[in-house]
């Protein structure tokens, strides 16, 4: 059992199945309870603020999540994660209340936030650099597919308005059981680092030398969050059907996945910064050829699978840049920046793509073009670093 235990392929394989059922949960529940507030004839606004209570939930756990991890190890902060989001959604068909809900998203934006900290922060302090970006592109597909798989379990609803969410707490406690098979560890320590025993200096030694990987998360929050919650009413507003709404943001999701672990292999082999930019540049251009054939249902979807083919790759293709930028002993920190520059992206999609379908309706495509343009050309302007250990 102690071979098992201390294997990496068995401690990668776990993280990778607790993340995907993480994923899961989290797809699962947006349009579950946006469902569910839909037929109680909760107002479309308060709906969507409800549902931010998950991303405001990471942000302000964010600063509390790293003194733990090094001082406890990955597997403490792993469980405790794990069984804030098992509670949680055990809690949900106990009292219907859209306050209650929203401080439970709150406690699910937390304790996911716990798992995937600790889980991605595992990860690349023991891959080899070799096969980071590989093992960071499985890691970020097993996330996109339990995402992906998510809405499917939303018409148990019609069985038991509760049935969703203790199947989902079911799945969670079995992958949350399977942590225990692991050794636990603890995160590389600089002996001479006094001098970034603060939080703050911690940060800001990070962002100096990785900020350009932290765009990845940034963009790819954006994107996610703006297409599932604002796209709909774009699309409607465009004369599209609701069955070809339906088709068109899974296309997205779906170019996604088929390219998520080519791309991860390919920056092995070409360099991350590289494949950053043909994610970028591709998303750029496929975002505005949706806004030029914007008249085109199918051409909308082909444009939005060609654009997930490029920029659905952005997050762990970001991790895995930071984790080639940053010292060891910052990893930590600079992993637990990629969630926050994920969750300000997903807060900062709906809200300026609400503000551009209300001011331009037409341009609200242009808009993802615009940001993956301006992210390309950050990345094309900054500096190459390198890994310093005396930082």
């Amino acid at each position: 059992m102690a071979i098992t235990r201390n294997r990496p392929q068995h401690r990668f394989w776990v993280l990778v199945i607790i993340v995907s059922i993480s994923g899961f949960s989290q797809g699962m529940l947006l349009p579950l309870i946006s469902a569910i507030f839909e037929q109680d004839g909760i107002s479309g606004t308060l709906n969507g603020l409800n549902a931010t209570g998950l991303y405001i939930g990471t942000l302000l756990v964010s600063p509390f999540m790293e003194a733990p991890l090094r001082k406890f190890g990955y597997k403490p902060v792993i469980i405790t994660g794990g069984l804030i989001v098992i509670i949680s959604l055990l809690s949900f068909p106990l009292w219907k209340s859209v306050i209650f809900w929203f401080v439970l998203r709150l406690f699910i934006g937390i304790g996911d936030h716990a798992l995937h900290f600790a889980t991605q922060t595992w990860v690349t302090s023991s891959v080899p650099p070799e096969r980071l970006g590989r093992s960071i592109s499985i890691y970020g597909l097993s996330v996109g597919v339990g995402f992906a798989i998510g809405p499917m379990f939303v018409p148990l609803v019609s069985i038991y308005e509760g049935l969703p969410f203790i199947v989902s707490a079911l799945l969670t406690l079995c992958a949350w059981g399977l942590v225990f098979t692991l050794k636990n560890d603890l995160p590389e320590v600089m002996a001479s680092s006094a001098s970034l025993d603060h939080f703050g200096k911690r940060v800001k030694a990070t962002v100096i030398v990785a900020w350009i990987a932290l765009l990845g998360p940034f963009a790819y929050g954006f994107l996610e969050s703006s297409l599932n919650a604002m796209f709909p009413v774009y699309a409607l507003r465009n004369g599209f059907s609701l069955s070809m709404v339906s088709i068109i943001i899974p296309a997205f999701a779906f170019g996604g996945i088929i390219s998520q672990v080519p791309l991860g292999i390919l920056s092995d082999k070409i360099g991350r910064r590289t494949v950053l930019l043909i994610g970028l540049g591709g998303g750029m251009l496929a975002f505005i050829g949706a806004a030029l054939l914007s008249t085109s249902a199918i051409a909308v979807m082909i444009m939005f699978f060609v654009g997930g083919i490029f920029s659905g790759s952005l997050f762990s293709l970001g991790v895995a840049y930071m984790s080639d930028l940053t010292p060891k002993h910052l990893l930590p920190t600079g992993n637990l920046l990629c969630g926050i520059f994920f969750s300000f992206g997903s807060l900062t999609g709906p809200i300026l793509g609400g503000y551009v379908l209300e001011v331009s309706q037409h341009h609200y495509l242009y808009l993802f073009g615009l940001l993956m343009g301006t992210l390309f050309l950050l990345t094309l302007s900054g500096k190459k670093q390198v890994k310093q250990e005396s930082l």
